[in-house]
Formats: structure tokens, C-alpha cells, sequence
């Protein structure tokens, strides 16, 4: 009996050795578990059963434990098991976090998304200083909410906390996005968290903010508004079908053959790589400017599949919207504003990419947006010019008409019958070169603000230990007094 019970245990020992470690690469790779079809005669039992039989049979040890080898009360392959390790795993993973959090102070960083069974979802991210001094981010759950009210959420975000043994009292810092429940100066979660502990610094996710900015500037003037309506709309079109890409991409092909053999362009290593034209996503305005810098680069192949869909269209709403779309593009607006973005979208792109890097800090965060706000400034200074020749050039080159600045055109947004006009300078320079980067530079401004750029550099140039382990909060508060009229150093806050 004792020599049973002993090998069962080594038989049980290695059994589950061999399923933790699939459910560990399964875990660290992100993969789905099952299948909807784990019978014995599946083709495709789901991931976690066929690595598991991959696995048993290179491995001897593994293959003598498992499946028809085990006993039958003791698989260790049903869902709930599968369950039950992947908490386990979780759990471990926090313990190893809740050791190198320490006794430390820590921020959190919150949002709420719809996960795939349409249950509303509150992503809670750790950010801490560890004790070697680095900064660290780790996910410390998921958790189901019944609403997105900022009540719901606080009541959530102290349920994680008390489940992990979190003290709101070392908490010092929130990040949360532009929402109203999120970041609302009178019910908001960063208001309700300030309530409780007024140590905890909100501070708005910088890439997000900027995202914002280049959202209500391209909203805000009606011309470029109108363009990128126009400009997906194109996009749809010229890549709707294979065919249709086919032919843009060789069209192409042949425009830069043409080029090469005629000395316009030089050949070399990653140079002219086969490319083609994306759909925008709505939430990352990067992918707009690559779009952008796409119909730039292929223009001629462009118009030339919107002609063959005028004469070859499958119907006559095709041909005439293709059509459509040919005239719009072919108008001397339409090119100042797609140079124009490009110019503009490159710059917030740039700083936005450098924003997301993993070890950036707040003080080189803060000059590069000082920066392109210099850049832009300089742009509407002195860019109407160099900008204008590159368009006209363009226009020349292509056959589309260039009009005298001097000439008078109807203004937008008004009827004929009104008869306000305005020049066509006024038009162009004023009312979209000069307002889109207005726009721009106001926005910066305003979500970018100097009162708070002054009391983060601060922050940041204290002790990088000190700011998280032994926060001074009256120094804090002392800085923020005198940077910041608007800073109420009783209720400590903005």
C-alpha cells in the first residue's frame, strides 16, 4: 500500500508539472484554451488539449501520466481545472508583484472597456518604483463592473484594493482618460480618490491628451473636416477589392520603373518597397498622416483607378461616385490641405510616438512638447510660403488649376445669394493654413498648460526614491503654491 501511495504521488507530481507548464505558455502568449470541439474524435481538440498531446508525445515521463494513462477521476484536463491553475498562476504573479511593490507608494492607472461577451470591464495597472529604483508597470486585474458611474468605480477600485492588501493611503498618483466620470472636477474618480486621499496627483496620460488635441483641430476647421471625410471615402473606394488593389499597386509599380530609368528618383536599399493605401483607424490619428503621406506618394496611381472605375464601374453609382471623388481630389484646395496635414499631422505623430516610449520621463516629455509648439509657431511664421510654391509646383505638374490669390471666391458656409466673398489668400492662408495651426497651438496649450508642466518637472526632479517612498507632500504642496495661482493650498488641489 505504501509503495501504491508513493508512486501515485511522483504519477500526480508529474502529471500536473506537465499541464502547469502548458498553461503557462499558454498564458504567456495569450491563447485561448478551448475549443468548441474536444471529443476524442476532433480534429482540433483547442489549444491547451493539443499542446498538451504534442507534448506527450516527445516526452516518455509526460506520456505515462497522462491521458489514458491517468486514472480516471484524476485527468486534470477538465475546465474547471483549467480554471483553477490559471488562477493559481495569477495569484502567484500578484504575490511576486505585492513583493516588489514592497511597503513602497504607488500609482494607479485606470480604464473601462467592453470585453468580448459585451460585459463592461475595469483595467487596473500598478505603476511603482521598485527597490532597485526602476519603474515598473504591472496589470493587477480586471474587473467586472456593473456601470462606469464614478461611484460604481471608486467602490470597484477599493474592493481591488482591500483584496491585495492596498492601502489608499500610499497611493500618489491616478491616471485616468479624458472622460467626465474619470476626470470630472465634482463627481469625477479622480475627485472622489482626492477626497480620500489628497496626495494622489492626477495626471492625464500625455499620448491621450494629444490625441485630443489633433481631434479638435481636424474637427474644429469645416475645410479639413471635409477632406478627411472625402479622404476615406477615396480610400474605401480605390481598395474595396482585390482587383481594384491589384491594379493600384501595379499602376505604381510601373510609376517609380518609369522614374528610376528616367533618373527622377534614386534606387537604393529600403528604398520604393511596395506599399499601399490603409484605412485610418478612428482612435489613432497617426494611421490618417500615413494614409495622408500614402495618397501623396501614389497621387497619379490614385487617379488613375478612380478613371478606370468612371469608365469600367459595375453600376452607375460607382462610376459616379468615382467620379465625384476624381474632381474633388483634382481642386487646388484639396492639395493645400493634404500638404498641409502632412506637414502638421508629422509633427503631433513624431511627439507622439516619443511620448509612448517605455522610459520616458516627464522633463524630456515636456521639452519635446515645447518644442513642437515652437515648430508649429514657426510653420505659421514663416512656412505660407515654402508651402504654397511646393503646392503650386504639384498643381503644374499635374494639370490642376492654380487660382490668383487676388481673385474673389464665395465664402464658406454661406450661400451664393448672400454675396460675402472673401479672396481666394484670405481663403487659403487665413482661413485654413493659419486656423489649422491656431487650433493646434491652442489646444497644446490648453491641455499642455504651464502651470502643470512647471509642478510635474518639479516633482520629477525630486529624489526619484523620495517621490515614492517618502513622498514630501508640504514641499509638494510649497511648489505648487508658487507655480500655480490657481493652486488652493488648503484644499490642496487646482
Amino acid at each position: 500500500m505504501t509503495t501504491q501511495t508513493e508512486k501515485a504521488h511522483i504519477e500526480y507530481q508529474n502529471r500536473l508539472l506537465a499541464i502547469v507548464g502548458v498553461v503557462r505558455f499558454l498564458l504567456r502568449q495569450g491563447l485561448a484554451f478551448r475549443d468548441h470541439d474536444e471529443s476524442k474524435n476532433s480534429r482540433n481538440k483547442g489549444n491547451f488539449l493539443e499542446m498538451l498531446g504534442w507534448y506527450a508525445q516527445r516526452c516518455k515521463d509526460a506520456a505515462d501520466v497522462l491521458f489514458d494513462n491517468a486514472p480516471g477521476n484524476h485527468q486534470m484536463t477538465c475546465h474547471e481545472i483549467q480554471k483553477q491553475l490559471v488562477q493559481a498562476c495569477a495569484e502567484k504573479t500578484i504575490e511576486v508583484m505585492m513583493n516588489e511593490l514592497g511597503d513602497g507608494q504607488f500609482s494607479l492607472l485606470v480604464d473601462e472597456s467592453r470585453d468580448a461577451s459585451i460585459k463592461e470591464q475595469m483595467d487596473v495597472i500598478l505603476r511603482f518604483l521598485n527597490k532597485q529604483g526602476e519603474t515598473l508597470e504591472r496589470l493587477l486585474c480586471v474587473e467586472h463592473v456593473v456601470d462606469t458611474t464614478s461611484a460604481s468605480l471608486k467602490q470597484s477600485l477599493e474592493k481591488v484594493s482591500a483584496t491585495h492588501n492596498l492601502s489608499m493611503s500610499r497611493l500618489r498618483g491616478q491616471g485616468y482618460d479624458g472622460a467626465s466620470n474619470m476626470r470630472g472636477q465634482l463627481n469625477g474618480l479622480k475627485k472622489l480618490v482626492l477626497d480620500d486621499n489628497p496626495h494622489a496627483c492626477y495626471v492625464h496620460c500625455f499620448a491621450h491628451q494629444l490625441q485630443l488635441v489633433v481631434v479638435a483641430f481636424v474637427k474644429g476647421v469645416l475645410a479639413v473636416s471635409d477632406f478627411f471625410g472625402y479622404t476615406n471615402i477615396i480610400v474605401t473606394t480605390v481598395s474595396s477589392s482585390c482587383r481594384r488593389k491589384d491594379v493600384l499597386l501595379q499602376k505604381h509599380h510601373d510609376k517609380i520603373l518609369l522614374q528610376l530609368e528616367n533618373g527622377e528618383i534614386m534606387k537604393g536599399r529600403g528604398k520604393h518597397q511596395e506599399t499601399t493605401i490603409a484605412r485610418p483607424g478612428d482612435t489613432r490619428w497617426g494611421s490618417h498622416q500615413r494614409t495622408l503621406v500614402r495618397i501623396y506618394q501614389m497621387w497619379d496611381s490614385v487617379i488613375q483607378v478612380l478613371h478606370a472605375i468612371c469608365l469600367d464601374g459595375e453600376n452607375d453609382d460607382e462610376k459616379g461616385k468615382a467620379s465625384g471623388l476624381m474632381k474633388q481630389m483634382e481642386v487646388f484646395e484639396f492639395v493645400l490641405i493634404l500638404h498641409l496635414m502632412i506637414k502638421v499631422l508629422g509633427l503631433t505623430n513624431d511627439l507622439s510616438q516619443a511620448l509612448q516610449q517605455k522610459d520616458q520621463n516627464i522633463v524630456s516629455a515636456m521639452n519635446m512638447i515645447v518644442s513642437v509648439k515652437r515648430l508649429l509657431q514657426h510653420l505659421r511664421d514663416e512656412g505660407w510660403e515654402p508651402l504654397l510654391e511646393a503646392i503650386t509646383a504639384f498643381c503644374v505638374q499635374r494639370d490642376i488649376p492654380v487660382p490668383n490669390m487676388n481673385d474673389n471666391i464665395s465664402a464658406r458656409s454661406y450661400p451664393r445669394s448672400s454675396r460675402k466673398s472673401v479672396t481666394c489668400f484670405h481663403h487659403y492662408k487665413v482661413e485654413i493654413f493659419n486656423e489649422v495651426i491656431d487650433r493646434n497651438i491652442a489646444e497644446m496649450n490648453n491641455r499642455f498648460n504651464e502651470t502643470t508642466t512647471r509642478l510635474l518637472i518639479c516633482i520629477s526632479c525630486l529624489d526619484p526614491r523620495d517621490s515614492f517612498s517618502s513622498f514630501d507632500h508640504d514641499k509638494i504642496i510649497e511648489l505648487a503654491s508658487i507655480y500655480s495661482a490657481d493652486f488652493d493650498p488648503e484644499e490642496r488641489q487646482f
